[in-house]
């Protein structure tokens, strides 16, 4: 019966959701600008919270729980404080001139926006970046689709791989049938109830071990676990932590120095180049607003990752030796939620993981789709597409990308964080140099524009699997080596080549002007 409660109370979320889909069908349907950009309509708390849902996804209640539950504070802390501080630049420094530029060079989507605003004709930036876009999100999209398997196979004890692939089967429905003004409609929505599930898990978990004091008292003996330049090291064999007694065992504490924290704060570098918190900023209703969207952003960021990281200290308290590896400590957020709360209860707030991974899964899978089909499809292929065959052609790869997710996904033991940071790093290393100079440096060209993509996303590809297992100071996240090498590669090739034009000049300068007024 308690199951039964549990599942009744996510069945219904899920028929919310599927009705604010079907609510915005024909609006969503009308146009392909409809479709891909919601015809730039957000306001400031729908683009806002919608950013923040879409770009934080399942791993936000189960990954960096996890990753804090396993490890101890430093890693999940660093990580969470270069990621609050990403988003708040993010929106400071790129969110009103890009509102302003998309809308100056017409772009509705990033690919669009790169190609126009360097005046190409030969599409070469359309192609890369849709290219990137379609390798990055597949990964993306199958990190939400596990999400889904472990929570549905956790909860009710059933087969991972056929919950996984239900999962997945949904989030195509949905994206089908709503475009991405149901979508970020619905990314509002859900934004509100992960803080909401993370806020009462929390709370519950603090009341449940006693109070702060009891759960510092009961982690303090785990060493390097409560340290902020230090990390806790589980005693391993054959990849499951050993016990201790009652207790889980716990070697020395490992060293967590400066290279290491800049590693794990270059996790804010990726905002820069995340498409689906991207678009928001393309999609809001007027650059007024962009103000007050901003601190809601902001509060809503700090607040969440604040949120997550707490509850994985607090259930390594609560449930020392429940969870033996890493892949199985990302359901700490699960095993609190089902002890604390009766079953009703316990659904809806586990409707948050749901709700993370749907408002992420969405955005990914239209994103990517949008890349091929708007970019590649229309803007290469058949340049005379109509909006109706640009739209039917989005809807078969959204089919592709979700069995490429699928195949991706079927290892159950796959951890999530893991598949996150290399998707974050591929797309923060592509797109976030290269956002931030076209934005900021008049002298970018096109020549500096595809080097830097291509180095971006290669670099990562090559520092990820062939120079990190080097260990030692080579062990960063990749991250941070290419997005530096992609700065570089834009910076070099756009001094070497052709100068930018007087258009790009001039169009440069007003947007400029327009985002200082």
């Amino acid at each position: 019966m308690d199951k039964a409660l549990i599942f009744i109370a996510m069945a219904g979320y899920m028929s919310i959701i599927i009705g604010i889909g079907f609510y915005y069908y024909k609006r969503s349907n009308e146009s392909s600008d409809n479709f891909f950009l919601g015809g730039r309509s957000l306001g400031p708390w729908v683009a806002a919270i919608s950013a923040g849902a879409s770009d934080m996804s399942g791993w936000l209640l189960m990954g960096l729980p996890g990753v804090a539950y396993w490890s101890g504070l430093s890693d999940a802390f660093w990580t969470a404080i270069g990621l609050a501080l990403g988003t708040a630049l993010n929106w400071i420094i790129v969110s009103k001139r890009l509102r302003h530029y998309s809308e100056s060079v017409e772009a509705i989507t990033l690919p669009e926006f790169f190609s126009n605003r360097f005046h190409e004709d030969k599409r070469v930036i359309l192609t890369v970046s849709s290219t990137f876009i379609f390798v990055f999100f597949s990964v993306y999209a199958a990190s939400c689709f596990v999400t889904v398997g472990k929570l549905f196979a956790t909860l009710f004890e059933v087969p991972y791989i056929p919950v996984m692939i239900a999962g997945a089967v949904f989030v195509v429905f949905y994206t089908f049938i709503g475009g991405f003004l149901a979508e970020s409609v619905s990314d509002f929505m859900q934004g509100i109830i992960m803080i909401a599930a993370l806020a009462v898990v929390l709370v519950g978990g603090v009341v449940h071990a006693g109070g702060p004091g009891a759960v510092i008292d009961n982690l303090k003996g785990i060493p390097g676990f409560l340290d902020f330049f230090g990390i806790a090291t589980p005693t391993l064999i054959d990849g499951v932590q050993q016990s201790d007694g009652a207790l889980a065992a716990f070697g020395p504490a490992g060293k967590y120095g400066l290279i290491t924290i800049a590693s794990s704060m270059a996790w804010g570098l990726g905002y820069f180049g995340m498409p689906q918190v991207l678009l928001r900023f393309m999609a809001i209703r007027s650059a007024d607003e962009i103000k007050q969207s901003r601190r809601i952003g902001i509060i809503w960021s700090s607040l969440s990752l604040t949120a997550a990281v707490l509850i994985g200290l607090i259930g390594r308290s609560m449930f020392p030796m429940a969870l033996t590896t890493a892949s199985t400590s990302e359901t700490i957020f699960i095993e609190m939620a089902t002890l604390l709360f009766p079953p009703l209860l316990a659904g809806i707030v586990m409707s948050g993981i749901l709700a993370a991974t749907i408002s992420s899964a969405d955005s990914y899978l239209l994103i990517a789709a949008s890349a091929f089909s708007k970019n590649i499809y229309k803007g290469v292929l058949r340049k005379d597409a109509s909006d109706q065959q640009v739209m039917a052609m989005t809807r078969m790869i959204l089919i592709v990308l979700a069995i490429l997710g699928i195949i991706i996904a079927l290892d159950e033991n796959s951890v999530i964080f893991t598949i996150v940071s290399f998707a974050w790093a591929g797309f923060g290393a592509t797109f976030g140099p290269l956002m931030l100079f076209s934005l900021f440096w008049e002298k970018t060209t096109r020549q500096g524009a595809i080097a830097g993509m291509l180095t971006g996303g290669i670099a990562v590809f090559v520092w990820k699997l062939l120079i990190k297992p080097i260990g030692g100071v080579f062990g960063i996240y990749e991250l941070l080596p290419a997005f530096i090498l992609s700065c570089v590669a834009i910076v070099i090739f756009s001094l070497i080549g052709e100068k930018p034009s007087a258009a790009m000049e001039e169009e440069f300068e007003m947007v400029k002007s327009q985002s200082k007024a």
